[in-house]
């Protein structure tokens, strides 16, 4: 970009801007001010990014002639020219003025904190429940000509709308969700079918069951983050009715395109990083990882429990039932026996046993429920969250830093080839071939650049994300609490009544019933 514009050059409107903006200590211009200006226009995003690129430094400021130099584009830009440092190279007329009102008016640009920085989550744990909440419901087998297949209700309170789908209307939006949004925590789907050997430990049931829990968990995971909530894809998947919604997804997926093409801070990322965005992503990840792995061993003994619960259910039922045979064997008592014992008269008694150990197995089965719903439903979200995070950390460093990694090596053989060229004279088309594929090989490595501090922008925030979702563990110790208090409690009032009922049947003269074991 040419050096030549000073104070004399410009309109006196871009001085007023430049003092309305600037501190007072400082005639330099943040770099997040100036994109704020970017944003009172109306230019598209793609438009805004290409001209803070021309203008960024990389240091986070704008100096003075930068800012000329950016109001300059953004009146050229206005007028329908495509914002390029050559629009300013000998321009005889005096610069455009900019439609950004007047220069009072952005006074309040700089006012702005730096805790508004788009990097920084302020959102709550409660303000992240709270935008949606999804219940995904199995409905009745639909058989089709040839084969059936399963279907969900899905139903969102934000948006107050059900929907049906299928499988692989969800592996068509996951698909599509992870396209766009590359370098975010997008959540993984369940199998769609039983993997091998899996059903020898459970039946189909409990496995599309299992399916089910897992698919509400996605969906909840993804109405709930910050950034795929207001996304045109999950408002298509959760709302709309028609009879081909992956043909509707895959449409609007083409229109939108990826993240890093539409977030107006893509190619900016890098200025909003700290300087040790590296070590602490490094930390991050270290201590997420053992979170996750701490939370893994929470699921699994809470899994076991539940698990307790509704085998201690199944002995319970199993207890009355054989009290149940017990009393109701009606074979005479022989006459001997009959002088001795009362057991004739006694065995009706323990026949009408069996309803309290009914209804406490039912009390034990409703635990178990509570303990799956309440406890391990809320560890299985949360290490759902845990585990996508970690998938994304893989992503960045398989997918955008090893392609930027893999393109330096490549222009740096490209350079030596140059250079081996030169000091060789060879052909001096091949030489130009050459030279226009390192050209090539640069604007892809910049690309890279800017997508691997992206892709780094993101991963701040997602860490950020899980941080956010921590104090989930209240909940669910408050729940798991909770489950144990009325379990224990609905139990015992029934244990307390049978115990009771023992005193009467089983109680000596005095009403004292007999000890549990010999003396």
């Amino acid at each position: 970009m040419t050096a030549d514009i000073n104070e004399g050059s410009v309109p006196s409107y871009y001085r007023e801007v430049h003092q309305a903006i600037c501190s007072r200590t400082d005639e330099r211009v943040p770099l997040s001010v100036f994109q704020r200006v970017l944003s009172r226009t109306t230019l598209s995003i793609t438009v805004q990014n290409q001209i803070a690129e021309h203008v960024n430094s990389g240091d986070g400021f704008l100096s003075k002639v930068s800012l000329y130099k950016g109001l300059a584009l953004i009146a050229l830009a206005q007028q329908g020219k495509p914002p390029s440092p050559k629009l300013l190279e000998n321009f005889i007329q005096e610069f455009p003025k900019p439609q950004l009102g007047e220069p009072k008016e952005l006074q309040s640009l700089k006012m702005q904190t730096a805790q508004e920085s788009p990097l920084n989550l302020s959102l709550t744990l409660g303000e992240l429940l709270k935008k949606d909440t999804i219940k995904v419901e199995l409905i009745p087998e639909k058989k089709g000509l040839f084969l059936k297949h399963v279907e969900y209700q899905v139903t969102s309170e934000r948006f107050t709308v059900s929907v049906y789908r299928r499988y692989t209307d969800f592996d068509v939006f996951h698909e599509l969700l992870l396209q766009r949004y590359a370098y975010r925590v997008v959540p993984a789907l369940p199998p769609k079918r039983a993997l091998k050997g899996v059903l020898t430990s459970m039946s189909e049931r409990e496995f599309i069951e299992g399916r089910r829990r897992a698919l509400g968990r996605f969906l909840n995971l993804v109405a709930r983050h910050p950034v795929f909530s207001e996304d045109e894809l999950v408002k298509i998947f959760l709302t709309f009715s028609g009879s081909d919604v992956q043909t509707k997804l895959r449409d609007a997926c083409k229109k939108l395109g990826d993240e890093f093409m539409t977030c107006k801070y893509a190619t900016q990322a890098k200025d909003y990083l700290p300087a040790d965005i590296q070590s602490q992503f490094s930390s991050s990840r270290e201590l997420i990882k053992n979170i996750h792995n701490s939370f893994q061993k929470l699921r699994d003994r809470a899994e076991r429990m539940a698990e307790r619960s509704k085998e201690n259910a199944t002995d319970l039922l199993m207890f009355g039932k054989e009290l149940s045979s017990l009393g109701s064997d009606e074979s005479p008592v022989p006459i001997l026996a009959s002088c001795k014992s009362p057991w004739a008269a006694l065995r009706r008694s323990v026949k009408g046993l069996s309803v309290e150990f009914s209804l406490l197995s039912e009390k034990a089965a409703q635990q178990g429920r509570r303990e799956e719903d309440d406890v391990v439903e809320k560890l299985n979200l949360f290490l759902d969250l845990l585990q996508s995070y970690r998938d994304l950390c893989e992503r960045h460093e398989k997918g955008v830093l090893h392609e930027h990694q893999r393109a330096l090596q490549k222009y740096g053989v490209m350079k030596r080839q140059i250079l081996s060229a030169t000091v060789q004279p060879k052909e001096q088309v091949s030489v130009e071939q050459l030279e226009s594929r390192i050209v090539q090989q640069e604007n892809a490595i910049q690309a890279m650049e800017l997508r691997n501090y992206f892709s780094l922008f993101c991963l701040h925030q997602e860490s950020q994300l899980i941080f956010t979702y921590l104090p989930i563990t209240s909940h669910i110790l408050g729940a798991f609490v909770n489950s144990q208090v009325q379990g224990h409690k609905e139990m015992g009032e029934v244990w307390q009544d049978l115990h009771s009922k023992l005193k009467s049947i089983f109680g000596d003269g005095n009403g004292q019933s007999p000890p549990l074991s010999p003396k």
